[in-house]
């Protein structure tokens, strides 16, 4: 049973690492800095439905992570460890909630878009980038803006992600009861299986 775990966690880390590499590479300017818009974002749901995807997200998002090291050079280490951070924490309170979904997703959007803006300044200078594009907020400003500024970009980003098509897709494969996907979900207060805010 354990290396079942062990291969599930895996499978999310890399299915996890190859769709952000996809978006960062071949997505829009949302795909990364203060706005972000990342379609793998919604495998985080999986966390409701295993624990195996705790350490498969912390490594996906780790090695996906590290294309900030090739393009920023030592800066990017900054992502590999607090964006993979948040995404582990994320991830395990999302498993700690599981059975009140609307309260379990909270915990990548809630996590991310804390931790991430706290860096990406660094990084966004790093990278030569002088303005966030259609915003024209300069990275020479305030740390103070720009982490202000992320967090509510990058939360409402991960709230349309993760709650616009995360929470459905997170619906369709607890109804289809995959092996090592479905975790028991006893039914909530309102008797409907967990599906409640």
């Amino acid at each position: 049973m354990r290396a079942r775990k062990v291969a599930l966690s895996g499978v999310i880390a890399a299915v996890y690492a190859v769709l952000t590499f996809l978006v960062i590479q071949f997505g829009s300017v949302f795909s990364w800095g203060l706005v972000q818009l990342r379609l793998s974002e919604v495998l985080t749901v999986l966390a409701c439905l295993t624990p195996a995807a705790i350490p498969g997200l912390a490594i996906g998002a780790a090695l996906a992570n590290l294309t900030s090291v090739a393009s920023m050079g030592a800066v990017g280490l900054l992502d590999v460890v607090f964006g993979s951070l948040g995404t582990l924490l994320g991830a395990a309170w999302s498993w700690r909630f599981r059975r009140r979904t609307g309260v379990a997703l909270l915990g990548p959007v809630i996590f991310n878009a804390l931790i991430v803006p706290a860096y990406l300044p660094a990084m966004l200078r790093a990278a030569g980038i002088g303005e966030i594009p259609l915003f024209g907020i300069s990275t020479a400003s305030s740390w103070w803006l720009l982490y202000l500024f992320g967090v509510l970009s990058i939360g409402l980003s991960q709230t349309i992600v993760v709650y616009g098509l995360g929470w459905p897709l997170l619906t369709v494969l607890r109804r289809m009861k995959l092996p090592g996907l479905t975790q028991e979900v006893a039914p909530d207060a309102t008797g409907t299986g967990g599906d409640t805010v």
